[in-house]
Formats: C-alpha cells, sequence, structure tokens
C-alpha cells in the first residue's frame, strides 16, 4: 500500500473554470504546486485515491489556486472538495534538522526529555499556528504540553536517539 503526506486540503472551487481553493499544509508549496507535479487526491475517508497533473497554480489571498490537466470547469472539480492534495513517500526529501528542514512524520512519536534527560513524554501531534508550529507532548498521566517551536524551546532533535531535548520556559507547565 502506498503512503501519503498530506500537502494541501481542497476547500472550495473557485470560478467556473475548473480551478480549486487550497489549504496549503506544505513547507514547499512553489515545489508541490508547480506545474507538471503529480498530487494524489484523496477523498475525507481516504478511501479514493485519484492522480492530479497541476496545469497551473497562482496565489490568491491567503490561498493557492490550482487548475489540472483534464479539468476545465467547475462541474469537473466539485467532487474534490472536501478531500487532500498529498504525495507520495517516495517524493519527500530527507530531513535535515541543521538546516531546518524536517517533515511532521518525523517528529511525531518522538520522545521527549528535559535537559536533565529526565522524560517527559511523546510527541502526539503538531499543531500549525501563524507564529509558530505547536508540538503536542503526551504525558503519561497528566494534561498534554504544549511546547511552541523555537530555538528557546526546542534545543536538539537527535534521530538517532529518537528524542527530543527541550527546556521549559517558565508558564508552559503550568
Amino acid at each position: 500500500m502506498t503512503e501519503y503526506y498530506r500537502v494541501g486540503d481542497i476547500v472550495n472551487t473557485h470560478g467556473i473554470k475548473g480551478e480549486v481553493r487550497v489549504q496549503s499544509v506544505t513547507s514547499y508549496p512553489e515545489e508541490r504546486y508547480q506545474k507538471g507535479q503529480v498530487l494524489t487526491w484523496l477523498n475525507q475517508a481516504g478511501e479514493q485515491a485519484l492522480d492530479l497533473v497541476v496545469q497551473a497554480h497562482r496565489l490568491h489571498k491567503n490561498f493557492h489556486l490550482l487548475t489540472f490537466e483534464g479539468y476545465s470547469n467547475i462541474n469537473e472539480v466539485e467532487a474534490f472538495v472536501g478531500g487532500s492534495l498529498n504525495i507520495e513517500a517516495s517524493q519527500v526529501d530527507d530531513f535535515d534538522f541543521d538546516q531546518g528542514v524536517f517533515y511532521q512524520h518525523d517528529i511525531v512519536g518522538l520522545k521527549v526529555v528535559d535537559e536533565t534527560g529526565q522524560p517527559l513524554g511523546q510527541v502526539k501531534e503538531i499543531i500549525e499556528t501563524p507564529a509558530n508550529d505547536v508540538w503536542v507532548v503526551d504525558r503519561p498521566g497528566q494534561k498534554d504540553l504544549l511546547l511552541p517551536y523555537i530555538d528557546s524551546v526546542i534545543l536538539d532533535l537527535d534521530f538517532d536517539r529518537q528524542e527530543i531535548t527541550v527546556h521549559i520556559l517558565e508558564g508552559l507547565d503550568d
């Protein structure tokens, strides 16, 4: 079975010429939405898959507007609304944490420890916010710990040990 990574969600159509409005979740929209790029559309249940080739891409307000080869009117793309656009795992480049390049799936599931090596929990999800991402740490028997992805909090990311070392700023663990 093919493994996919979501790069955007189709939230609506735009106009009558087959454009769709995409809420992007990728850090590389210029690469992911370039002409000729193959994106896999998955319905909301993730059961149906359809490969789409990007014909055109442009920005409009906070959205990416895409048209796909072979789809030239609103009636042909209405069924895509509510689905997601994905790339295959083989299309994902390797991470390079030192350069700030990694993917959410690289982080979710890693152990989290404080500066003294004391275990805190495990990253269970990442929340995207306009200011910075927030890493949600699942802590057994306690409420989740929300850690902003900023240099003063996320000190080290060791993929060999599958561990993140963090500094808990005052007020983060109240």
